[in-house]
């Protein structure tokens, strides 16, 4: 085969090795994480420090910094996230993705196959998820080593072309053909992780003297900054169609890094004598894969101090590069959160469903109350047909989600926890879509009550308001302790659910006797008994939903301080 092609095949081979071994680690890592990555998301923005704290580690599971930024994008266009928030995480993913590039850096050439044989093994013999879990981290973190060593080896004789070398020696006397090369690079691969460590390989081979890198920590440093900038395309193609706001932090994302590679560009000299210093000691193409990964840290920890105390500024910047307000609200009848990219998330994406689930349920207190005015003002008032709107709409709701939830489901990237929490919530939305269905069943009751030509008599019709507000209590208590995971919480819908079957009983009976007295249609027995029967079926779903909290813990939710920091920085960034 010609030299040329096994160069250009082992580079290909050998970065698909690295990518499949980043991804199946980082599916992997999510998986072993479980929890924890719900715990990051719970504080995920409580002030800007915490932000970029938690941008950090999610990035480092992730091992990507594009996926977090995405995940950050679709919170801020769900209207989860506000601005200031979301760029504090992706100042803080930025730090986080330079993790990988300190893992590059070890050499564990020696250790390889042992990592993947014994990644197999425990994969293989495993019984438990948790170990398999860690069995592929390690089997992954193995492959993911080979694709580097792959090449490695295919890259050797490029150092020693004369071509090569002179064209390495133009962009180390060249900084901004660096910058370029590095963010083309970025731009072909989609990933700056792996442009990095092919950068830190080939830095790693020897030039004529077999000791000097073939182009030096100051030619290796532009190439860096110019991958940091490649990285920020992808956020920018994820904002495309999204919220302003949306835009905003992608385009912030921009900001961070071109600001941070226009300044560090000049001061690459004195950057690459503090590299040095703070970095291994020995022949430099024994140590610059280190120095390349501390250079990568170090930038971006630098531009993340100096750019946190100025979020204020950066939304300010931000806002009058993409100005105005979005034109179009989501509509009550839309989906508000869910989000098809973060499918491959599903920390992120059971996130969003309870967050679309508070929607659904609030929607459904909605319907309630609309319909316990309409009892008692008539099908011609506005009333009735804002719960037929909410009707609708709670029905599309759960099939939205029961969508969403099984295409979350068939990715097979849930742990069997995760898999049990979402079985949950979907258990939850099929409750409050039978509670619906009651409503449902009762408007049709109602219609058949009007076609007879026969009314509610005034004390019905207030016995039937009492047993919904029953049932809107039940519903809020209900959906509280699943919300909180508070046990006493569902204790108390259990003991309010007898406030309703005594109700039932004793209104049944009120009917009877009004018909005994002659106050009271007879024909209206089976329509009065099958409404305050549906009632009752609808507190029982109410039970059932509450039932979810005995067994699972509480939604991710943001906290309150979340919200206090958001305002306190629109009102100094002047971004509403």
């Amino acid at each position: 085969m010609n030299e040329n092609l096994k160069v250009i095949f082992g580079l290909v081979g050998g970065l698909a090795m690295f990518l499949y071994g980043m991804n199946s680690m980082s599916d992997a890592l999510q998986k072993a994480a479980g929890e924890k990555m719900k715990k990051i998301l719970e504080f995920l923005t409580k002030n800007p420090v915490m932000g970029a704290l938690a941008g950090a580690l999610v990035t480092a599971v992730l091992q990507s910094s594009s996926a977090t930024t995405v995940m950050v994008i679709g919170f801020v266009s769900a209207g989860l996230m506000s601005l200031p928030q979301a760029i504090s995480v992706i100042f803080g993913a930025n730090i986080g993705t330079t993790m990988t590039a300190q893992l590059m850096a070890f050499k564990i050439s020696n250790y390889i196959y042992p990592l993947i044989f014994i990644g197999f093994l425990l994969n293989f013999a495993g019984k438990k998820e948790k170990v398999k879990n860690i069995a592929m981290v390690i089997f992954s973190f193995g492959l993911l080593f080979e694709g580097i060593e792959i090449m490695g080896g295919v890259m050797k004789p490029l150092a020693g072309s004369a071509i090569f070398v002179d064209l390495m020696a133009k962009v180390s006397s060249i900084p901004v053909l660096g910058v370029l090369l590095g963010a083309v690079m970025t731009l072909v691969v989609q990933s700056s992780s792996a442009t990095i460590a092919v950068l830190q390989n080939f830095a790693s081979q020897a030039g004529p003297d077999g000791v000097s890198s073939v182009m030096g920590l100051a030619g290796a440093i532009p190439i860096l900054l110019g991958d940091n900038i490649g990285t920020t395309i992808t956020a920018l193609l994820a904002s495309i169609g999204q919220s302003k706001n949306a835009k905003r932090t992608a385009i912030a994302h921009s900001i961070f890094n071109i600001s941070g590679t226009f300044v560090f560009i000049w001061l690459i000299p004195g950057f690459t004598k503090f590299i040095q210093y703070i970095s291994p000691k020995g022949n430099e193409v024994d140590v610059i894969s280190r120095q390349i990964a501390n250079a990568h840290t170090a930038f971006n920890i630098v531009c993340t101090l100096v750019w946190l105390p100025l979020i204020p500024l950066m939304v300010k910047i931000v806002t009058a590069i993409v100005s105005g307000e979005d034109k179009k609200v989501k509509a009550a009848c839309e989906v508000k959160y869910l989000d098809d990219k973060m499918i491959d998330q599903p920390a992120v994406a059971m996130y969003l469903i309870s967050q679309e689930l508070e929607h659904m349920a609030d929607l459904a207190t909605d319907m309630l109350a609309r319909l316990k005015e309409a009892l008692k003002l008539g099908k011609s008032y506005a009333a009735y047909e804002k719960f037929k709107e909410d009707l609708e709409t709670v029905q599309y709701l759960q099939e939205e989600i029961t969508e969403y939830i099984t295409r979350l489901f068939a990715s097979g990237n849930l742990t069997e926890q995760q898999s049990e929490q979402t079985a949950a919530l979907l258990y939850v939305t099929n409750n409050i879509q039978r509670i619906a269905d009651r409503c449902q069943d009762i408007d049709g009751i109602w219609e058949r009550i009007e076609q007879n030509g026969m009314n509610l008599s005034e004390i019905a019709s207030e016995e039937l308001e009492d047993c919904i507000s029953i049932t809107m209590k039940l519903l809020a208590q209900a959906m509280e302790a699943v919300k909180e995971g508070k046990e006493e919480q569902a204790e108390l819908v259990f003991k309010d659910k007898k406030q309703m079957n005594k109700a039932e009983k004793r209104f049944n009976k009120a009917h009877l006797n009004r018909i005994k007295n002659k106050q009271c249609d007879p024909g209206m027995t089976g329509c009065f008994s099958g409404i305050l029967y549906n009632l009752e079926r609808a507190a029982e779903n109410c039970v059932s939903i509450a039932e979810e909290a005995l067994d699972n813990p509480g939604f991710v939710k943001l906290g309150e301080d979340a919200q206090q920091f958001t305002e306190a920085v629109l009102a100094e960034g002047g971004a509403q």
